[in-house]
């Protein structure tokens, strides 16, 4: 049964709630497994064609469970958040999770520096290792956000996996400023693909947490090539690490690890551009931005996936308060909806002209934006074309953004 929090809200009365999705949690943890159920598949049939396996339950599987199972709209009460964030049994999840990413890329070296797999099977199951460790990624990002020492070292050691070392850095004090401005590299705008995105988002973020990171510890009186560099840490584990690999499996690991790496770091781009795709804050009178609210992410209720990434897809709530553990992210009304899970959505924004004709309607039909590209993230290179394009789109009524109850 799942377990009972009970609390008293402001008005006195006496609270009751259950987390019903308690136990699937624990699909967070499972999944980094997913590689092994290719190589047990190739392991029993001999086919090497097996090990796409996982890509077929993420890609295939996955959201058309998004699609019969539906979206989830229940909110924890805000009376006993404190207790859901207090709940050890949560943050343990995401804890388990940093070893088995470990145990899922060692598993596919060992698997390809023991067998005597095709190239172009070497370089499948490198792909499927990429997509796992972009999980990896995604639970950094959650323990990054905890502000513990032990979830920070968590972090650094998840990040170490696909050589990712300065997303906790990048992320939490460059992305999470920045968001849904023409300023921030880790916001897609609209009419930009996902592969000219790419070519701002990857070295913009190693720049940005480079400084972010040196002007932390120039303030310490510190130089930034310092132990003390959290960059560094990470990057420093990815060596002991991958390195190690080479040594124990050979030249082999060469290409392996660099596929790894670089499909993992695009699972991250993948993610970053369907979560802000041409939202844009506005300014204020003091020439500011305002404050990130919940319409400046698009949000994805969609239950499997959501339980498979630790509720990465309630991003608007996320944006709008960091500090919010995975458990106790809220639904709004209004907002920015994907018609998919993460899993539907990656391939459709691989496919340009298509994400386009779907996304952006969308993102002009939303009730604060109504057709005004004025309010939309637009890419300058794009920008002439648009306004013809839509210099007719019909305007719905003007709504405001939902309010944020913290």
């Amino acid at each position: 049964m799942p377990k009972t929090y009970v609390a008293v809200d402001p008005q006195g009365a006496r609270v009751e709630y259950r987390d019903r999705k308690r136990w699937g949690w624990a699909l967070s943890v499972v999944y980094p497994l997913m590689p092994f159920v290719g190589i047990a598949a190739h392991a029993a049939t001999g086919w090497q064609l097996a090990l796409a396996l996982p890509l077929l339950v993420s890609y295939g599987l996955m959201p058309l469970l998004d699609a019969l199972i539906g979206e989830d709209e229940n909110n924890p009460p805000e009376a006993v958040v404190p207790q859901l964030d207090d709940d050890r049994y949560y943050r343990w999840l995401t804890w388990a999770t940093v070893p088995l990413h470990f145990v899922a890329l060692i598993g596919c070296a060992w698997w390809v520096g023991t067998q005597a797999l095709s190239w172009w099977a070497v370089g499948l199951l490198a792909y499927v290792a990429g997509t796992d460790s972009g999980l990896g990624l995604n639970t950094g990002h959650e323990l990054g956000h905890r502000r513990t020492a032990i979830e920070q070292w968590l972090a650094r050691l998840v990040l170490a996996v696909p050589a990712y070392g300065h997303f906790t850095v990048e992320h939490g004090r460059g992305h999470h400023r920045a968001v849904a401005t023409p300023e921030d590299h880790a916001s897609a705008r609209m009419g930009e693909s996902i592969y000219r995105f790419a070519l701002r988002e990857l070295p913009g973020g190693i720049r940005r947490a480079w400084s972010l990171e040196r002007e932390r510890l120039a303030a310490q009186g510190r130089r930034a090539w310092s132990p003390r560099n959290t960059v560094l840490q990470s990057w420093a584990v990815t060596a002991v690490l991958q390195l190690g690999l080479v040594a124990a499996f050979g030249a082999v690991m060469l290409p392996f690890l660099a596929i790894h790496n670089l499909v993992a770091w695009w699972q991250l781009t993948s993610a970053n551009y369907v979560e802000h795709y041409g939202l844009l804050r506005a300014r204020e009178p003091s020439g500011r931005y305002e404050p990130p609210q919940p319409h400046h992410s698009w949000n994805a209720n969609h239950l499997v996936t959501n339980l498979a990434l630790f509720h990465l897809q309630r991003h608007s709530d996320h944006h709008a308060w960091p500090s919010r553990r995975y458990q106790s992210l809220r639904h709004f009304e209004q907002l920015p909806q994907l018609p998919s899970g993460y899993f539907g959505m990656f391939p459709l924004a691989y496919v340009p002209w298509l994400w386009f004709r779907v996304m952006d309607p969308r993102l002009l039909a939303l009730p604060h934006v109504r057709g005004d590209l004025a309010r939309v993230n637009l890419d300058p290179r794009r920008a002439q074309r648009l306004r013809a394009q839509y210099a007719g789109a019909p305007a719905g009524p003007l709504q405001g953004p939902p309010a944020i109850h913290r």
